[in-house]
């Protein structure tokens, strides 16, 4: 492979990530909304884990790789991954049923905890190539920034309404949040 197209690689390979954190987003946000399947306090946080890893891509896309980056990006999805690893502990006993629905057999935090992990794969790869350019322009970089922003603040609302401003429910079944702002603010 020669030197010139390790740049493309690096931006392809960021492009490639943030396409897998918004295809996470979209799916759970989804799931969410259309199927009722409202997420628990610990998948809430796991989603937390791919924003920020998403936004570490996006520093990439905007202002051009640089290690802190990919770094806040593994940091990111380590914390994350620990998160679907503690809810995967917690479910793992005999004769559970585990949370929500499976999805091709699995429950969204297993496959938290496998999007995790690949991501982080991706992520070191990315970081171990030649800083090139990454930066990107182009209306695929920038409908992927667009989309992850409007989910990103889909999210937030999404979970105002169910949990409002104070602590979420355990196990949340209808949007607590969204009476309590209404009561408060009379709306």
């Amino acid at each position: 492979m020669s030197k010139s197209n390790l740049p493309s690689l690096s931006l392809l390979g960021n492009q490639l990530s943030l396409l897998a954190i918004v295809g996470i987003l979209s799916y759970a946000f989804v799931d969410q909304i259309y199927f009722g399947e409202l997420p628990c306090p610990l998948c809430l946080m796991q989603r937390i884990g791919f924003v920020l890893m998403g936004f570490a891509i996006v520093l990439n896309l905007r202002f051009g790789a640089h290690s802190s980056h990919y770094g806040w990006a593994i940091f990111s999805g380590l914390v994350g991954m620990m998160i679907s690893l503690r809810q995967i502990f917690l479910h793992i006993a005999p004769g559970d049923p585990g949370y929500g629905s499976p999805f091709l057999g699995l429950h969204f935090y297993t496959w938290a905890f496998v999007g995790s992990l690949g991501l982080i794969g991706g992520q070191a790869i990315l970081l171990m190539l030649p800083n090139g350019e990454v930066r990107s322009r182009s209306w695929f970089s920038n409908f992927l920034v667009v989309i992850f922003i409007l989910l990103v603040f889909a999210n937030l609302i999404s979970t105002l309404a169910e949990c409002g401003l104070g602590p979420c429910a355990d196990n949340p079944v209808n949007y607590d949040g969204w009476t309590l702002l209404r009561f408060r603010f009379g709306f």
